[in-house]
């Protein structure tokens, strides 16, 4: 009676372990391949590339570049674009040169063009606020001295529109885009006038 126990016992394990087995033979599902990231570009210039100096203030009246973005992350309600010169220390702070800033950008743009007028708010609601020059719009890079300064132009996806005016700081619109952020983007542009 025992040898029939153990018997039936082993027997049992045997089907379970042969279960088992097959359970783990069977092949994974497919994982879904993570979205590809958003991308910055811009027909102006390259990324790490000298940025040209109708952009900059080697010229009397420097205009914006043009930029174009990829892969919007589904969600997003709004753009926000920061420029800055992070090579700089402002007035011997942390503080960053805010060369151009612009939010509220619409979610089905997908590019800004080369010359974007320096105003306060676009007729597509866009909203540019003052860089450091205190000026609406965009500033052109301006770096003297033989070492290239590193200009990023910094894009984020948001999932809402920023409750914030052309009187925004750039300290104020980095604090209403926190824990909003469904993507960003960077494109980097180099430029320095010697002395």
């Amino acid at each position: 009676m025992r040898n029939l126990k153990s018997l039936t016992q082993g027997l049992a394990l045997s089907a379970i372990m042969l279960s088992c087995g097959a359970a783990l033979a069977q092949p994974a599902a497919p994982a879904t391949p993570p979205p590809p990231p958003m991308g910055l570009t811009s027909s102006s210039f390259t990324d790490g590339g000298v940025i040209p100096d109708k952009y900059t203030q080697a010229s009397p009246s420097p205009i914006s570049p043009q930029l174009s973005w990829t892969n919007t992350p589904p969600g997003t309600q709004s753009f926000a674009l920061i420029v800055d010169d992070p090579d700089t220390a402002l007035q011997h702070s942390t503080n960053e040169v805010l060369h151009w800033a612009a939010f509220n950008i619409p979610a089905t743009a997908t590019s800004l063009p080369e010359n974007v007028p320096n105003a306060a708010t676009l007729p597509d609601g866009t909203i540019q606020p003052l860089n450091t020059g205190k000026k609406n719009g965009f500033m052109g890079p301006g770096a003297r001295g033989n070492v290239y300064h590193h200009y990023t132009f910094q894009l984020y996806a948001l999932d809402t529109k920023l409750s914030l005016g052309p009187d925004a700081t750039r300290a104020q619109i980095m604090s209403a885009m926190d824990g909003h952020v469904l993507a960003k983007a960077v494109l980097v542009g180099r430029f320095h006038r010697p002395m």
